[in-house]
């Protein structure tokens, strides 16, 4: 028999770290159940049973479509900022309930960093398959200092801020491939 996992007191690690195959799985009444937690999963895409993640990042890409035809850049900053700060507090309820501050089912901290990314793409449907690629390449291997945030901070704003890293990371890839080819 293998022993339990301690439960850190900490608020900064307030869960224990299981694999994913280990944890449970949000279902659609977890969903419904609360509007941190359907925002939080992403509207549905982070119930994906594979790569939610990627789902996220998916949905993230229909639904900019969707938003960047109605309102201009400036109001789109403005939505993907009240996004954000909100995301913090969508992931902290939603991680609570499910004993995990970042379940992989959890995916705003995908979709609203990604929005950023796509409002500073250059035009054109390969500049956005590129901006993907890269933001789910940085997302996975979490370079510096999103590691540290992914590690150390426990939490909605730690959550959050570990992908914000991501779109910094692909929005300055993309500008040296712009100028390399421009």
């Amino acid at each position: 028999m293998t022993p339990m996992p301690s439960l850190s007191t900490s608020p900064a690690a307030a869960t224990t770290t299981l694999p994913d195959t280990d944890r449970p799985r949000p279902d659609r009444a977890f969903l419904l159940a609360h509007p941190a937690h359907f925002f939080a999963l992403g509207c549905g895409s982070g119930l994906a049973p594979k790569a939610p993640g990627t789902f996220g990042t998916l949905f993230a890409w229909v639904s900019f479509a969707l938003l960047s035809d109605r309102f201009s850049d400036g109001e789109m900053l403005a939505i993907i900022a009240l996004a954000y700060l909100a995301g913090i507090w969508f992931i902290d309820v939603t991680g609570r309930a499910l004993g995990d501050p970042d379940h992989g089912s959890i995916v705003w901290d995908e979709i609203v960093p990604f929005w950023l990314v796509l409002l500073m793409t250059p035009a054109g449907f390969l500049w956005q398959v590129t901006a993907f690629s890269l933001f789910r390449f940085y997302d996975i291997t979490k370079p510096q200092p999103a590691k540290y945030f992914d590690v150390h901070v426990k939490n909605g704003f730690g959550v959050m801020a570990d992908d914000l890293v991501a779109a910094g990371y692909t929005l300055l890839s993309l500008a040296a491939l712009k100028f390399v080819l421009s």
